[in-house]
């Protein structure tokens, strides 16, 4: 039996010596070391053996399968290492190669406008502050000086949710807000940029939804030279150094006097062109001196204190110095209009 084991195992040496592929290996594996394997045939037989060859002829049969083993694991392994070789070198990236592009986005047209505005007035002292789009009638309009019967409200027909609550037509209710936040302290010097709805049919100049920019300042005697100062001040900044202003007189409930404010024309400097409707003057926002009855509605004493308010929509700024002629460019997410853009 010992001759035997020893011609078994030169006889699987020799067939795995030749082995060539993962498969051969496996298929060699079971022929020799399976169930039904000759090594196997021969252990089941040791029964026949004396009690003295029994562990000798056990010791023997151990080392054979140990020796195949031992051939079979380093085979294994060199097959692992090849295909591992061969599955990095056909995965190689080459480095050299320039990387696949990816669409990188940029500040949308409008909300680039918005910072700008920001950032003059932060420059010039302000604060930036936020308020609610879900807004209560008090703060949307009789905080404002507009009663519930007060024909002003007809040029903001609204999107009411109950009779007390609507989507704010406006961010001036951020005036009260805040003036009652600070409970008569002075000086109040913030704009609130923000969302605003109005029931409008959607053209080019006009939309359901866009945006405003509202500013106020309250201190101890703000005069209407203090107002202009700001401005002019502010489209300086945004549209040049040389730009001037215009006051016309207007009207606006919740200031007196008012004003509405045009700028000089920065694309022919005042001499007249299409952009300024040969005028000269680009109108932008309304302003005005706030109304004592506003003041002392949110608990500021007008004898005491004064203020200047100011509002404007930064699509219209946007329009006029990208050269825009359609509103509904802003919300309909065409990238082809977005893309102009991207390099400002």
């Amino acid at each position: 039996m010992r001759e035997r084991l020893e011609s078994l195992k030169q006889e699987a040496l020799r067939e795995l010596a030749g082995v060539s592929s993962q498969q051969e290996l496996s298929e060699l594996r079971i022929k020799y070391l399976g169930k039904k394997g000759p090594l196997t045939e021969i252990l089941r037989g040791m029964g026949a053996l004396s009690a003295e060859e029994r562990p000798v002829i056990g010791q023997v049969a151990n080392d054979v399968r140990a020796a195949i083993e031992a051939v079979i694991e380093e085979k294994q392994a060199a097959f692992t290492k090849a295909e591992t070789e061969q599955r990095l070198q056909a995965e190689t990236i080459d480095v050299t190669l320039p990387g696949r592009p990816l669409p990188v986005g940029a500040v949308h047209p409008l909300n680039k406008v918005i910072q700008e505005i920001e950032d003059v007035f932060i420059g010039m002292g302000f604060t930036v502050e936020e308020g609610p789009e879900v807004e209560t009638d008090y703060y949307n309009f009789e905080a404002l000086n507009l009663p519930k019967d007060h024909p002003a409200r007809d040029m903001q027909d609204s999107f009411y949710i109950t009779d007390e609550i609507l989507m704010r037509t406006q961010t001036s209710p951020m005036q009260p807000r805040m003036m009652e936040r600070l409970k008569g302290a002075v000086p109040v010097k913030f704009i609130s940029p923000g969302k605003v709805y109005r029931r409008d049919d959607d053209d080019a100049t006009h939309s359901h939804q866009f945006t405003q920019i509202e500013g106020l300042v309250i201190d101890k005697g703000i005069r209407m030279s203090d107002l202009k100062g700001t401005l002019l001040q502010f489209v300086r900044e945004l549209f040049g150094q040389r730009t001037q202003i215009r006051l016309r007189p207007s009207f606006f409930p919740f200031t007196e006097p008012s004003v509405e404010v045009d700028v000089s024309c920065f694309m022919c400097g005042g001499s007249g062109c299409r952009l300024c409707k040969h005028t000269g003057w680009i109108e932008i926002l309304g302003a005005g001196m706030v109304h004592p009855r506003v003041l002392e509605m949110s608990g500021y004493d007008p004898v005491q204190v004064s203020g200047f308010a100011f509002g404007m929509g930064p699509e219209r700024i946007a329009m006029l110095k990208y050269g825009i002629d359609d509103i509904r460019n802003f919300y309909n997410n065409d990238l082809r209009f977005l893309r102009q853009f991207a390099h400002l």
